[in-house]
């Protein structure tokens, strides 16, 4: 089900039979931490995998926030992400059933592997959009989306039925310049009010502020990682 790679900083495993299965390719996961209370599974957005700049600082960063209270974080990459790797090719998202069966899939392995007393699904814009539809099915205990991908460029109705749907309680952490739902205009959606929404100084869909804003990329995602730390522990509240 899930093998022992190596042994590094990062611990790297294999989700190997239980996708095969299903025709999807083999995934290799990274844990950072010991989840002896908590596991994060981590996953990314459209554009960058699972070891872009933006999931190792988050996923370190929660691992050094989070040690005391038990969090390790695990990542792996969507099956488009996975070929990717493969082959050097760039290739359009999956369509949500296949990436939903791919995370389910993993999920179930992560649980047998480690039995962690509480699972939280974090994900990066889309990866945040597709855990939010997963806990409509799926039992987790928390969710946190990291820009939330509520209106795509080309325009169109906000994506809001993922969080009106999602059984697990949700946290959104957002830039306030985000071009996929800015200050200003999220939180007028009532369906909000059911969420713990943050918004991280002039940051963009990736938190990255303005020189002019006074403050950096990396003291937002300080913040992004304080927030949902404080959001795991509140779930005990």
């Amino acid at each position: 089900m899930l093998e022992d790679k190596e042994s590094v900083e990062s611990k790297c495993f294999l989700v190997k039979e239980p996708l095969e299965t299903e025709d999807l390719l083999e995934s290799d996961c990274v844990l950072d931490g010991d989840p002896n209370e908590t596991l994060i599974i981590f996953t990314h957005g459209a554009g960058a995998n699972m070891r872009s700049d933006f999931m190792n600082d988050m996923a370190r960063g929660l691992v050094n926030e989070g040690a005391q209270h038990g969090i390790g974080v695990l990542r792996f990459n969507f099956p488009y992400m996975r070929a990717n790797v493969l082959d050097g090719k760039r290739r359009p998202p999956d369509r949500a059933p296949k990436i939903l069966k791919d995370f389910n899939i993993h999920i179930a392995a992560i649980k047998q592997a480690y039995s962690p007393k509480r699972i939280i699904l974090m994900g990066k814009s889309m990866g945040g959009r597709m855990s939010a539809i997963l806990a409509a099915d799926t039992q987790v205990d928390g969710v946190i989306c990291l820009g939330y991908p509520f209106i795509a460029l080309k325009g169109g109705e906000p994506r809001l039925a993922p969080i009106e749907e999602c059984l697990a309680p949700v946290c959104v952490i957002q830039g306030e310049r985000d071009k996929f739902g800015a200050k200003g205009q999220v939180e007028l959606w009532p369906v909000m009010e059911k969420t713990k929404l943050h918004w991280l100084t002039d940051g963009d869909h990736s938190f990255k502020p303005r020189k002019s804003s006074g403050t950096t990329q990396e003291a937002n995602l300080d913040a992004a990682i304080s927030h949902s730390i404080d959001f795991i522990r509140g779930l005990d509240a």
